[in-house]
């Protein structure tokens, strides 16, 4: 068998294989369309983000049946392996209707706690601000873990977080041990990595955020001053001018706004810059560019090696596919990546949730620590888990 195609029933051959549900499916919902993957026929032999696109051609000339697509996720950590694979059968399907949220009966611990997570921001905020420090933004992330008393529906919690028709929703299956139950990233980003289509490249990055609220003045107010906010401009300087860079081997005629705008969700307001481009060698893949994107400072900072250094330092729990990829890719090239944010990974009765915040030398350890909370919103609601931040560890 080719190196580069699997069956289902292994992803990376090793002395503890790993499996993907069969039964499951892969859901990405985007602007009110459902690409929706159901089966599993051949995994990608899995590898760091590098390598993606030399495996990603393997496969396809060595495919002999089956959709010419391949779908799943990349982790945060270019140099760990990925999980893609090829579906039995594809559809554009039907949404689901959201049912409302039961009342969570569990418990919830945040790792850290907020005053651990303040003090970790505090303490990158201290670095960034030395003299000449080469780190220039970093993004920190804590965690809720959740243990519910009854087991969580994955694909009842994507329904229920497309209520948010901005947001981009998806439910991707995630490699487990083969005697574990299945598991599953679910998520509602709002934001677009890179898609190709032919020649044309299109990412739209975000960074900067504020709260959105009931009233209409108060939100209103919260969206101009957000417009106005020195900090939010320089977090968000460094995602732009990151990808424009990095689009350059590649592209020609690449075309970004000089000033963000705002770009909205359920619950928070974003700065974001749309950025278009036309690839020089239109055999370029998207897994290239891909490759050439991941991780950005929106997620990881900048530089991207000091800021991954500081986020080893920093962060108690291993992101594993949180501040990833989502998406797909065709034998032509062309696909949609969405950075996997706003996400759970679901297995069972249990959950845990990420969420992060863009640390710049003109950060408040506490405006951060609220900014996650607001992260975590979408998912608590849809866990019928609504105000669990009120400590930090909440039971019911």
């Amino acid at each position: 068998m080719n190196d580069a195609v699997r069956t289902c029933d292994t992803v990376d051959g090793t002395a503890e294989d790993v499996a993907v549900d069969t039964a499951t499916r892969f859901q990405l919902r985007v602007a009110g369309r459902t690409l929706e993957a159901r089966g599993c026929l051949e995994t990608l032999a899995s590898g760091g983000t590098g390598t993606l696109e030399a495996r990603v051609r393997a496969f396809f000339a060595a495919r002999q049946r089956g959709p010419a697509l391949l779908v799943g996720l990349v982790p945060f950590d270019p140099q760990a392996p990925d999980a893609l694979f090829q579906p039995q059968s594809l559809g554009q399907g039907s949404r689901e209707p959201a049912s409302v949220s039961p009342r969570f009966r569990g418990e919830i611990h945040a790792e850290p706690a907020a005053a651990q997570y303040a003090a970790s921001v505090a303490t990158a905020v201290s670095r960034l601000r030395q003299p000449g420090a080469p780190l220039q933004k970093v993004v920190l992330a804590r965690t809720l873990r959740v243990q519910s008393h009854t087991p969580i529906d994955p694909h009842a919690l994507v329904a229920r977080l497309g209520r948010d028709p901005d947001a981009v929703t998806y439910l991707a299956p995630l490699p487990v041990a083969a005697h574990q139950p299945p598991a599953w990233l679910v998520g509602a980003s709002p934001e677009r990595l890179v898609s190709r289509r032919g020649r044309q490249v299109l990412s739209h990055p975000l960074a900067g955020s504020a709260a959105r609220h009931a009233d209409p003045e108060q939100d209103a107010r919260a969206a101009r001053e957000l417009l106005a906010s020195a900090k939010d401009h320089d977090e968000h300087r460094y995602v732009v001018e990151a990808i424009v860079e990095a689009l350059r081997p590649y592209c020609d005629a690449i075309d970004a706004a000089p000033q963000p705008t705002l770009h909205a969700t359920t619950t928070l307001w974003h700065l974001g810059t749309r950025i278009e481009a036309t690839l020089r060698d239109p055999t370029t893949s998207v897994a290239t560019l891909l490759a050439a994107l991941h991780p950005t400072p929106a997620v990881c900072g900048t530089p991207p090696t000091l800021a991954r250094d500081a986020i080893h330092e920093l962060e108690p729990v291993p992101r594993g596919f949180y501040a990833g990829a989502v998406g797909w890719i065709d034998a032509n090239g062309d696909g949609d990546w969405y950075v996997a944010i706003r996400c759970a990974r679901v297995q069972g009765t249990q959950a845990c949730i990420h969420a992060g915040a863009g640390i710049v030398a003109g950060s408040e350890p506490a405006a951060e620590v609220a900014e996650t909370a607001t992260k975590f919103g979408a998912l608590l609601a849809a866990l019928g888990a609504d105000g669990a931040l009120s400590t930090d560890s909440w039971s019911c």
